[in-house]
């Protein structure tokens, strides 16, 4: 099995822990908690910013001296609705009690200390549609460049339809030379739908270095440390990912792969 491709633990409790030191970077840590009602978990931030995304089910949720009430409403992910999300600044702590089953995505970077607490989404948060043809998807902005909300983090979740490509044209971002390209650290929360279903990601350099396509089920993470990075969803599975990008710089700036680059071209005309 590739080293980027993460299963999960199990069914129940915290299902994913990827640290920079496990993954074996420097900026992005990740972890998934799957909670029955009335079983809860909690963390200080330490030196790292947070956000929690309730990906399913809801939570009564305190952090940062804070009572935030009981965010979530979503049932199952492919309701596809907005999702609720909180922000988390460094040396702060947080709690989270499942008032129903529920998934929580906990996403981290360095912080700086710029950010206050606050809520994210579901409003401000609308369903965009982003390429053309097989190549379209549908985006949720959770916290990207145009969000001020975040010291490092840069986090959106995407729907890809059954049959179509996603993360496509074939792009990277693993240099620090803004304005020309920005190195970010990258995971993908695959979910599928059928849960039984597969999808497809490709993680590759120009160079042929490093080559790795994975099949991903549900609830495996993908990780990206560098190259291009697309995935599909084969007939007959829709495909959810949630994914987190944070580096240096808090910009996502990206060259496409050689390969792809006249498709840019004639869709730029």
């Amino acid at each position: 099995m590739s080293p980027l491709l993460r299963k999960p633990f199990g069914s129940h409790g915290k299902i994913h822990e990827i640290t920079p030191q496990s993954a074996g970077w420097r900026y992005v840590g990740f972890a998934v908690h799957r909670l029955r009602p009335g079983e809860a978990v909690k963390e200080a931030t330490g030196d790292r910013e947070v956000i929690l995304v309730m990906v399913e089910g809801k939570a009564a949720v305190h952090a940062a001296g804070k009572d935030w009430g009981t965010p979530g409403d979503r049932v199952n992910v492919f309701e596809k609705t907005p999702p609720h999300c909180l922000y988390v600044p460094n040396a702060s702590d947080w709690r989270a009690v499942a008032d129903t089953e529920c998934t929580i995505a906990v996403y981290s970077a360095p912080g700086k200390g710029g950010h206050a607490a606050r809520r994210i989404g579901p409003e401000g948060i609308s369903l965009t549609a982003r390429g053309k043809g097989t190549n379209t998807r549908h985006i949720n902005n959770i916290a990207m460049e145009a969000e001020d909300y975040c010291d490092s983090l840069l986090v959106t979740e995407v729907f890809t339809p059954a049959g179509h490509w996603s993360s496509y044209p074939s792009h990277r971002h693993d240099e620090d030379d803004f304005p020309r390209i920005t190195y970010l650290e990258e995971t993908y929360y695959h979910r599928l739908d059928p849960a039984s279903g597969f999808g497809i990601q490709r993680v590759y350099t120009d160079d042929g270095l490093l080559d790795e396509a994975m099949a991903v089920k549900d609830h495996d993470v993908v990780l990206v440390p560098r190259g291009h990075h697309p995935c599909g969803a084969p007939y007959g599975f829709e495909m959810y990912y949630l994914n987190v990008m944070a580096g240096p710089l808090r910009k996502w700036r990206f060259i496409p792969a050689p390969e792809v680059e006249w498709m840019i071209e004639r869709d730029a005309r």
